[in-house]
């Protein structure tokens, strides 16, 4: 025979529930709160926390339903009918920063070595070319190359006052609008930050910049998975992300853990698509000729694997080593076989972006009128 259910029964079953650390019922501390409602034998009520993050929450529900079975009645319905509250509120939510940019991209690799920075740079160059406007900053704080490679070692930005603040004037070339920490810094002496200090340079080369309007936003990443990533997809609202890697196995298992970073549940950032450098050496007096020395389609492979979209493959040719070292990026001979295969990348580059942006975007209710 079923006890007569009542919320006194329930509250004195629920002072057998020690709050961990405390020694303190439940009830004493105060988390119960006066709405029991009985229905029957269903039992319900909600508990008031003080923190969403509070680590015990879960423990102590759980506590609070076996309790009710064993001091008051085996039978209640109590489990899933207790709803947790609390009484801090959520944070509100921070301005986006850069509104004035349609898509951030994130341009990262799974280790370093692979060529990363290049394609960064030809990238966005050849999205210029095409009459996009584009930013490009060059996150890796302990190796930037984005100096070198615009051939702009000596620049330093200027500060420009806008609405009563000072804001950080990007060095523009070539239509890209850039900032390194490599332009802060003295070219032969190496970055000694610890993670927190390098995200917040990286922090201020984005929110105190005039980057103005722009149509994509290129961050070089540096390689890896690190403190520096995390930072970096808290701070802003990333598009999605394009991993670059080579056909050669050691680079593609380093590269799924970097799609894996991105498509992790607490990152949640889509890939836009796999990108091969190095996809074969190609000598420049016999452009028809193709020697695989890293290994045969293996992004492509991967891509296919992963269900992503392969962007592009670039291959090795001399001018790419000579055009990143004097400053003169290979993507600006458009008929160069290099220049050709980046501004192919950059139409497939604009496309992927395009259908993730149309199928993340909001739908719109359409009213019928009969006539």
């Amino acid at each position: 025979m079923s006890t007569k259910i009542y919320p006194k029964l329930i509250l004195d079953a629920l002072r057998n529930v020690r709050y961990p650390g405390t020694g303190k019922d439940v009830v004493e501390m105060g988390f119960v709160s006066d709405d029991i409602h009985i229905d029957g034998m269903k039992v319900s009520f909600s508990m008031l926390f003080d923190k969403p993050n509070d680590p015990f929450i879960k423990s102590v529900v759980k506590a609070c339903e076996t309790a009710i079975l064993t001091y008051a009645d085996p039978n209640i319905e109590i489990k899933g009918n207790i709803e947790v509250k609390t009484a801090q509120a959520a944070p509100p939510k921070a301005a986006k920063l850069l509104p004035q940019v349609k898509n951030v991209i994130a341009v990262s690799s799974g280790k370093g070595g692979v060529g990363k920075s290049t394609v960064s740079v030809n990238l966005a160059i050849s999205l210029a070319k095409k009459g996009y406007k584009v930013g490009l900053l060059d996150a890796d704080i302990f190796g930037p190359s984005l100096p070198k490679m615009f051939n702009e070692e000596d620049a330093r930005p200027l500060l420009e006052p806008i609405d009563g603040k000072e804001y950080i004037v990007p060095i523009e070339k070539y239509g890209v609008k850039m900032l390194s920490i490599g332009f802060f810094v003295n070219r032969d002496e190496a970055v000694v930050w610890r993670g927190a200090m390098a995200g917040n340079a990286l922090k201020q080369l984005i929110a105190d910049a005039d980057w103005g309007d722009l149509d994509y936003f290129l961050i070089d990443f540096p390689p890896g998975t690190s403190d520096i990533h995390l930072t970096l997809v808290q701070t802003l609202a990333i598009t999605g992300a394009v991993v670059v890697s080579t056909p050669q196995q050691v680079a593609l298992a380093d590269a799924r853990k970097g799609i894996n970073m991105f498509t992790n549940e607490k990152v949640n950032v889509p890939i836009l698509g796999l990108v091969e450098n190095m996809a074969w050496f190609t000598p420049a007096e016999l452009p028809e000729n193709k020697y695989y020395i890293f290994g045969k389609e293996g992004c492509k492979a991967l891509a296919e694997e992963m269900n992503v979209p392969l962007l592009g493959q670039i291959p090795i040719v001399q001018s790419i080593c000579e055009g990143g070292d004097s400053g003169v990026p290979v993507s600006l001979n458009e008929n160069s076989i290099t220049g050709m295969a980046f501004a192919s990348l950059a139409d497939s580059f604009v496309a992927s972006v395009e259908k993730r942006n149309a199928e993340h975007a909001p739908t719109q209710k359409v009213e019928v009128h009969k006539q």
